[in-house]
């Protein structure tokens, strides 16, 4: 694949990237569409893998120095989600999160993996685990693990979630929380307007997104 992606790479997308993700890491300034249709063609022209095999791939493209071959690596879970067994998170995936973290990868690797493979088996403990822990990214996907789900999710989790953290003043975790109240708010307003009221010292970056929802719901 490294060589193909690299194929698709433009300079001045590049530099634009990797400016806009706080030098996070090197680009090859490769659209989204582009990537996601190149990754899509290459899985199809290979057998299923294993749920080690997948992971396997996705741990040598996270290895790779620009962002695009994680982003990738996500794309890649996603098109094979199927095939992860209920180790796959624990294992693989909090690997993923937590190394070479930005919102970016967290994000996807939340969509491509945490979500679906929370719904599909539940990995409570491990999600409780993440709740906990002092690394931020993880704090994050604990929070968001339910997104999506709409009327299908755990609001009293979520919520407890949200009030753990609620004091805190890292930015990217008091998006998460808004992130999720928004999403609430479109199923459940009371919840995310009782919420709003019993935590008046919840960051104003949590309580806009919140608000936004609401003015949807």
């Amino acid at each position: 694949m490294k060589p193909q992606l690299s194929a698709l790479g433009n300079r001045t997308a590049a530099i634009g990237a990797q400016s806009y993700m706080k030098d996070i890491a090197p680009f090859l300034g490769v659209k989204t569409p582009e990537r996601r249709s190149l990754v899509k063609k290459i899985a199809r022209e290979f057998d299923l893998p294993t749920s080690d095999e997948l992971a396997q791939t996705a741990r040598a493209l996270w290895k790779l120095e620009e962002r695009e071959f994680h982003y990738a690596a996500f794309d890649l879970i996603q098109i094979h989600i199927d095939q992860a067994n209920k180790k796959f998170l624990e294992e693989h995936v909090e690997y993923l999160i937590t190394h070479k973290s930005w919102w970016d990868t967290v994000d996807g690797l939340g969509s491509a993996a945490v979500s679906p493979l929370t719904d599909k088996y539940g990995c409570e403990k491990l999600i409780e685990k993440w709740n906990k822990s002092e690394n931020i990214w993880l704090v994050r996907s604990a929070i968001q693990h339910q997104r999506g789900r709409r009327f299908e999710a755990d609001n009293k989790l979520i919520l407890r979630y949200c009030h753990e953290h609620a004091d805190s003043k890292e930015f990217f975790i008091v998006k998460a929380i808004g992130w999720a109240l928004r999403d609430m708010a479109k199923v459940s307003p009371r919840d995310v307007r009782n919420f709003l009221r019993d935590h008046p010292e919840l960051g104003r970056v949590a309580v806009r997104e919140a608000e936004r929802g609401l003015g949807r719901s």
